[in-house]
């Protein structure tokens, strides 16, 4: 008995499947096949015409060649069509004059500068293989006389760098005035490019990528430009000249000295401490060491570098202590040499070499130059074995200069590209910027250029101080230049918020200040030192509102007049 096998739907299936990327394949070879066999068609026939375009141009005299209404002036169309295969081509010519320097002759010496003609023919065809065809042909003048009746003019461009270098590689753009149309552009390597134009008036554009840019002005833009759109006239030769280089960076800081920065270490732990000797802490006391209930003689502690990132002033030292008889602290401060940390001299801080024992320390001497950071010294010892001295806390305290946020100021560059018609400057450069919520902006793209910076008198701020000084400020080519404004104001608010428990400070607290009467509404968050500044402010009495998370709100009222500096400290949610 014979038995009958067929296919399951699974094999029918992977059958089917491997059919279909055959046939896929097949269908997909034979698709490119004929778009290669069209497009080689099309091409082939586009490039015979391209050819006879050349041909008929040769044949031409050399004063006739030129498309007609254009420079040079001649009798080609610039656009012309045929039908050839059932396919419609579209022929484009173009011819311009050109400058070689091969001659030993430059403008203005060279006499006939228009040595000979480039003539360039694009055949194009639309559909399905569309494409095109360019071909470009060099035609030169039978003797001086052809070369000598052409006409027109000479623009001679030249690009350099801020240092006088020329410029390699730069786009130089022959611009319509009227219409802003590109009709000619060149890229030279050396950085000079003579354009053969027809008499007229052209602008020009002068670029290259990370650099600034150049050009030229027309009348309707300034009444007076110092680069005016450059007049070709016949038979003559313009040198017009440009400079442009790298571009460059401003990073702005909008700062008032009006802060207040503060180390303080309460000794809850030992994180504020980079060394000790013979000392315990606990419980936020810092005692001698205990050892069978006898304290050792004498030990000390050092706190972590006291750096601010923002220095205008030291302000001054303060402690909580106890001395028990016959025990005794005294406190020293510490600066890095650049290979150490050795003590202040006492020509700079009277009475460090011995020590301090009074609260507090008047720091405000010290040169913020040579002692940009501090470290603390306690010295405890005793003369009983049954007694400690204890320090509970320390803190120190500084002017520093804060963010402001949000605030406007004017950057005006000192190049001037003509005059107004009331024979103002009108500058290249001048702008209003802002700075953002953290009081800083970057400002890139610039040209190199001496930059002033100022804030207007409506602003109610003014500037008191800029780093790097004096202005102008030089922004050189390709550079990054950090700058730091600060302004100040009659009035203004520093607000501080702390724990209440350990006098830590509260980051990105929810600082709302109002005033409903003076249309005065203001909501700012505390940086990393619990502190935010409201500047400039009335002279009035302000509702204030803080929050964060975790921490009970706070509601109050301050009293701004001058220079108001308030901490206020948040109590934890249960």
């Amino acid at each position: 008995m014979k038995s009958l096998k067929g296919f399951t739907l699974t094999e029918t299936l992977v059958g089917t499947a491997l059919m279909l990327i055959v046939f896929l394949g097949i269908f997909g070879a034979y698709q490119l096949s004929l778009k290669v066999i069209g497009l080689s068609k099309a091409k082939i026939i586009a490039t015979a015409i391209a050819n006879g375009q050349i041909e008929k141009i040769r044949n031409l005299t050399f004063g006739s060649i030129g498309v007609q209404g254009g420079f040079p002036e001649g009798v080609l169309e610039v656009t012309t069509t045929t039908i050839q295969n059932n396919i419609q081509y579209t022929i484009e010519t173009r011819v311009d004059y050109m400058v070689d320097l091969a001659d030993g002759e430059v403008p203005p010496q060279d006499e006939c500068p228009n040595d000979y003609k480039k003539v360039q023919v694009k055949v194009s065809w639309p559909g399905r293989f569309g494409g095109q065809v360019i071909l470009v042909t060099d035609i030169a003048p039978k003797n001086l006389a052809e070369e000598c009746s052409t006409g027109g003019g000479i623009l001679s461009v030249s690009v350099f760098d801020a240092y006088g270098i020329m410029v390699p590689s730069s786009l130089i753009e022959i611009k319509d005035p009227a219409t802003d149309e590109t009709l000619k552009t060149a890229t030279p390597f050396e950085g000079r490019y003579y354009f053969s134009l027809a008499a007229s008036t052209y602008k020009v554009v002068v670029s290259k990528d990370g650099y600034s840019t150049e050009r030229t002005y027309g009348t309707d833009e300034i009444t007076t430009p110092d680069s005016p759109h450059p007049t070709i006239l016949e038979g003559k030769s313009t040198p017009i000249s440009f400079s442009i280089d790298k571009l460059s960076n401003f990073s702005i800081d909008t700062l008032s000295p009006g802060g207040e920065g503060y180390f303080f270490d309460s000794f809850s732990d030992e994180t504020k401490i980079s060394e000790s000797s013979n000392i315990f802490i606990s419980d936020g006391h810092v005692n001698l060491i205990e050892t069978e209930g006898v304290y050792s003689l004498s030990g000390y502690l050092i706190s972590t570098a006291i750096t601010p990132e923002s220095l205008i002033k030291w302000k001054e030292f303060s402690f909580n202590d106890s001395m028990p008889s016959d025990t005794q602290i005294f406190y020293q401060f510490l600066y890095f040499d650049g290979e150490n940390w050795v003590l202040i001299p006492d020509a700079d801080l009277p009475g460090n070499s011995d020590g301090f024992g009074d609260s507090p320390v008047d720091l405000s001497a010290l040169n913020i130059v040579n002692y940009s950071q501090l470290k603390l010294k306690g010295n405890l010892s005793t003369q009983s074995s049954i007694l400690s001295p204890a320090l509970y806390d320390w803190q120190i305290s500084w002017t520093e200069a804060v963010l402001i946020p949000n605030t406007t100021f004017h950057l005006q560059g000192k190049k001037n590209i003509g005059s107004d018609e009331e024979e103002s400057p009108v500058y290249k450069y001048s702008q209003d910027k802002t700075s953002n919520s953290s009081g800083h902006i970057d400002l890139s793209n610039l040209e190199w250029d001496l930059y002033t910076f100022s804030v207007a008198p409506a602003s109610g701020l003014d500037l008191i101080n800029i780093q790097p000084s004096p202005q102008p400020i030089n922004l050189p080519p390709d550079a990054a230049t950090s700058v730091k404004l600060y302004l100040d104001a009659q009035n203004s608010f520093l607000l501080t918020v702390r724990d209440i428990n350990n006098l830590e400070p509260i980051f990105s607290a929810t600082v709302r200040i109002y005033n409903t009467g003076l249309g005065y509404d203001q909501t700012q968050y505390t940086n990393a030192k619990g502190q935010t500044y409201f500047i400039p402010l009335d002279n009035a009495t302000y509702n204030l509102e803080i929050s964060s998370l975790d921490y009970l709100p706070v509601s109050t009222t301050v009293s701004i007049s001058g220079d108001k500096t308030e901490t206020i400290k948040l109590e934890p949610e249960e």
